[in-house]
């Protein structure tokens, strides 16, 4: 299983929130410099976020996050405003491994069927961002069905990979919730890469033994409270 530390991004910093709420930011410093820790600790892959996005301003952080994406030269899945074709395409464009859509997957999901065909299905991640088994949209401020049920649509129109996040425990540190995920990978025959409550090697351990293909490390990560050894020795 593949272990993906996160650098999400907002003002320029790489921070860390809980539940997707802004106030709740906690700052760690240049994105680059924790994306290089990582690294430097056996990483081979980042999970990076544009906020600044996610909450309407797609345009932030461009530049730092083309930087990154050419200064670390490792593959690099990349979520976060991205509410366009033409968005997807021109971050397609700057070398990052995959990008990520959410909103517009739900909104217009023949976007991913033009994207599969144009840069392989490979390069196409949906976002299944779930509250209460609903898919929550719009900087997870809106919910718009069945979790499960757009999955297998966003198969359907050709993604090559699912982004599964728990937002009812992302960023609280006290673990997976392994039924929505159980779930979620049996319903679907793509790679499925999962955040949201990994804080310990039992949770990584879990979900490798569950079927994820990935997992992404965020606040547990950026506290301490796992470390990068401990998942990916927990990973094999």
């Amino acid at each position: 299983m593949r272990i993906f530390p996160a650098v999400d991004i907002l003002g320029g910093q790489c921070v860390q929130l809980v539940q997707g709420k802004r106030e709740s930011a906690a700052a760690f410093g240049d994105p680059l410099s924790c994306a290089t820790r990582w690294l430097d600790q056996g990483a081979d892959a980042l999970h990076v976020v544009n906020l600044d996005g996610a909450f309407g301003n797609s345009a932030k952080n461009a530049d730092l996050i083309t930087g990154l994406i050419k200064k670390t030269g490792v593959e690099i899945e990349l979520g976060g405003g991205i509410r366009s074709t033409e968005d997807a395409a021109h971050w397609l464009k700057t070398g990052v491994s995959r990008i990520i859509i959410a909103t517009l997957a739900t909104e217009k999901p023949e976007s991913i069927r033009m994207l599969a065909d144009e840069y392989g299905s490979e390069r196409v991640m949906a976002g299944v961002d779930a509250k209460g088994g609903q898919i929550a949209v719009h900087g997870w401020q809106e919910t718009a069905g069945d979790y499960l049920a757009w999955a297998r649509r966003f198969e359907d129109q050709g993604a090559g990979s699912l982004l599964y996040t728990n937002i009812d425990a992302e960023g609280l540190q006290k673990g997976v919730r392994f039924g929505p995920v159980r779930r979620l990978i049996d319903s679907v025959h793509i790679p499925v890469v999962v955040a949201g409550g990994i804080s310990a090697r039992s949770d990584v351990a879990g979900l490798r033994d569950a079927g994820a293909f990935g997992a992404v490390l965020g606040s547990a990560l950026y506290s301490g409270k796992i470390t990068l050894k401990d998942a990916l020795e927990a990973s094999q």
